[in-house]
Formats: C-alpha cells, sequence, structure tokens
C-alpha cells in the first residue's frame, strides 16, 4: 500500500510540475521575429528527464498545412505533415527512451532573412541526449516562415546533416 501511495505522490508531482511548465511558457509573450519563433520551436524540443515537449505549444508555431522534411538516413529524406513530425518525435522519444534522460537541441548560429510577410531562417544547431557517450551532433535546418495576422508561423522545415563531403554552409560558419 505504501509503495501505491508513493506511485501516486510522484505521478502528482510530475502532473503538477507539467502544469506548471505549462502556465509558466503560456505567461511568455510570444515571440515577435521570424528568428525568435525558430528560437522558441528549439526551445518547445528542448526537455528535460521526466518531461516531454507541449505539443499544443509546438503545434502553435506552424501553420495547419507546414511541410518537414527530415534527413532519415545518408542517402533518404522523409517528408512529413506536421501531425507526422510530431508523430516522429513521439516515435524517436519512444525508441531512444530519452523521456529518461530528457533531450537537448541547442542552436548554435541563426541566419535570418525577412521580407514583407515572408521570411527564411538558417540555422546551426546540435542535438544531444544528456549523459550520452556520444557527442553532440550538429544539424542545418531551412526554415520559411510566413506572417498571418501580424504573427510569424512555420511554413515549411528542410534537414540536412553535415558531413565531411558536405561540410556546414559558409553563412553558418561565419560568426556575426
Amino acid at each position: 500500500m505504501r509503495n501505491v501511495r508513493m506511485v501516486m505522490v510522484a505521478l502528482a508531482v510530475i502532473a503538477l510540475t507539467s502544469v506548471a511548465g505549462r502556465i509558466a511558457a503560456q505567461a511568455e509573450p510570444a515571440p515577435t521575429t521570424a528568428d525568435g519563433v525558430v528560437r522558441h520551436l528549439y526551445d518547445l524540443v528542448t526537455f528535460d528527464a521526466g518531461t516531454t515537449p507541449d505539443w499544443d505549444q509546438v503545434r502553435a508555431v506552424f501553420i495547419d498545412e507546414a511541410v518537414i522534411v527530415l534527413r532519415s538516413s545518408r542517402t533518404e529524406s522523409k517528408v512529413m505533415s506536421l501531425d507526422g513530425f510530431i508523430q516522429d518525435w513521439l516515435d524517436f522519444i519512444a525508441r531512444a527512451n530519452v523521456i529518461e534522460t530528457g533531450f537537448e537541441e541547442k542552436i548554435v548560429r541563426t541566419v535570418p532573412t525577412e521580407f514583407k510577410d515572408i521570411a527564411h531562417v538558417w540555422v546551426l544547431y546540435e542535438a544531444h541526449i544528456p549523459g550520452s557517450p556520444r557527442p553532440p551532433r550538429q544539424g542545418v535546418d531551412g526554415f520559411s516562415l510566413i506572417r498571418r495576422d501580424g504573427k510569424w508561423l512555420i511554413a515549411a522545415v528542410v534537414n540536412e546533416i553535415p558531413d565531411p563531403q558536405h561540410p556546414v554552409p559558409e553563412v553558418l560558419r561565419q560568426e556575426p
């Protein structure tokens, strides 16, 4: 009986922590630039052990019709809808068991360009599973955004992984 109570208390603490985090995140002002929206997305998909991203908040930074193209192997990319992108994350979280470790995707550098109601943001990032012996892995994302009703939203994402034959593009290697 004592073990059941301890499990119930632990679950209650996790639930309250999750709710408190969501309330705090909702209290933050919405990003006002395309670069800010992209940075916010990386913050949303970075999570501590015992938690997972708030998928409603992730969904809120995209248009419903968004297209996401992610490198799935050395020779292939996977084209997904927003729902497919979220499912791909859920599959990764389960497959890599990162709910126990958390996950970190940190921006190294961005190169944003805005023109009227469209924007493009290049991102050099590092992805890492805390506690993993593997070093962080770099990737390059390209985001296309549109401004709707004064708010920047992600319309498309494409992803590539640098390798020795295809290093990080010069524009992302330059210091600002």
